[in-house]
């Protein structure tokens, strides 16, 4: 999400030369939509039965039901595939730089939009949540109490991986083989090789649920990690790993080679993953899929793993075949899909203050706000990249 999604140059490339030159565009199309999932899960946070928003009126009707299993599914994949397409742009941003400037260009590029929203958006949008319910302490302690980055918990966790990348690139490699800044990909030998086969992916698939499984002993559903702030820490093991397979496939030119059956096996897979869910014996299994080391726990997270590698190669081949293209609405909804990341909280929770009054069922009172929330993040979005300067951080 905060990487150009620009190859080394825009000269032709014979197949063998790494990934193909000029840009992606239906990575682009892909974070457009993946950006647009973010704002209505917190929309449908607020108006559903999950407390985890700045802003919420939890649903007196059946409704909201419907907009708890919007935020499950959302949850299943969208963070992981954000993941995995910046990891995808790590290696070769890392090549054309070096690590230091690499580096440096992250701090600049996530480090600034996380120091902003701590300083001067998160005031805003907790400003109603310490007006109704701890008004009686200074604010300047509230708000030290209270710390957490929000929704930039993403940058955040991406510039550790960032970080984490470039240290193992360091260990890995002797220093005479790591590519001199502006070098291309190191081993165009890498992009012809077979890709992994259907066991292989089966077996990280099941290795992925396993592994997610024996961390959630530790760290349960529902946990939150404070100071660092992030929301959904039991996700961590897909977060790591699709981060790291976006940055092994960059060489491999993985997301180029996916066969179209493969997207519809993805497709077929998640289908059926979905019914298993709305309704069916997953969403059936109540309270025990919260408690650590249970079959329900087991479940849940065989349930989830399967569920976003479905999606993750559905629409990695969808968007490949039928959306890499871009004209001039999608080239300003790709432009300002970043700064609309930044900007969303303080939207949605004004609109959610501003909609208060209106009496209407949970899923009314979603469509409407989430009808008037996009257009107005996309417009916010692209007056604060007016500013001087902004550009080069949004």
């Amino acid at each position: 999400m905060t990487e150009q999604t620009r190859l080394p140059d825009s000269r032709p490339a014979p197949p063998a030369a790494g990934p193909p030159a000029g840009r992606l565009f239906y990575l682009d199309n892909l974070r457009i939509l993946l950006t647009v999932l973010v704002v209505l899960h917190h929309v449908a946070v607020t108006y559903g039965n999950i407390p985890a928003w700045y802003y919420m009126e939890p649903a007196q009707d059946a409704s909201g039901g419907l907009l708890d299993v919007l935020v499950v599914f959302n949850q299943a994949f969208f963070m992981g595939f954000f993941f995995l397409i910046s990891g995808y742009f790590v290696p070769g941003a890392c090549d054309r730089r070096g690590g230091r400037a690499f580096l440096r260009a992250r701090l600049v590029r996530l480090g600034i939009p996380l120091l902003l929203f701590l300083l001067l958006l998160r005031p805003l949008v907790t400003a109603f949540i310490y007006r109704e319910h701890a008004s009686d302490v200074p604010y300047w302690l509230f708000y030290i109490v209270s710390w957490d980055p929000g929704p930039l918990w993403f940058v955040e966790t991406l510039l550790v991986f960032c970080l984490g990348y470039v240290l193992i690139r360091r260990l890995r490699r002797p220093r005479a083989s790591i590519p001199a800044p502006g070098a291309g990909a190191p081993d165009p030998a890498l992009a012809t090789r077979p890709l992994p086969g259907v066991p292989a992916v089966i077996g990280c698939t099941v290795a992925l649920a396993l592994i997610t499984y024996l961390w959630r002993i530790l760290v349960p559903i529902g946990s939150y990690w404070p100071i660092i702030g992030l929301p959904t820490p039991n996700f961590l093991p897909q977060y790591v790993a699709l981060f790291a397979l976006g940055a092994v496939a960059y060489r491999r030119r993985w997301l180029e080679r996916i066969p179209t059956w493969a997207g519809w096996a993805g497709l077929a897979t998640a289908v059926v993953a979905a019914l298993a869910y709305v309704p069916g014996p997953i969403s059936g299994l109540g309270d025990a899929t919260m408690l650590p080391g249970t079959w329900q726990s087991l479940a849940v997270a065989a349930w989830e793993t399967t569920f976003a590698v479905g999606v993750v190669f559905a629409l990695l081949v969808l968007f490949r075949s039928r959306v890499n293209h871009q004209g001039r609405v999608a080239r300003f909804l790709s432009a300002n899909a970043y700064a609309v990341y930044f900007l969303h909280p303080v939207v949605l929770v004004g609109l959610g203050v501003a909609f208060r009054g209106w009496e209407a069922i949970a899923l009314a009172k979603f469509t409407v706000v989430a009808l008037v929330a996009l257009p107005v993040c996309w417009g916010a979005a692209h007056l604060l990249r007016r500013l001087p300067g902004a550009t080069r951080v949004f």
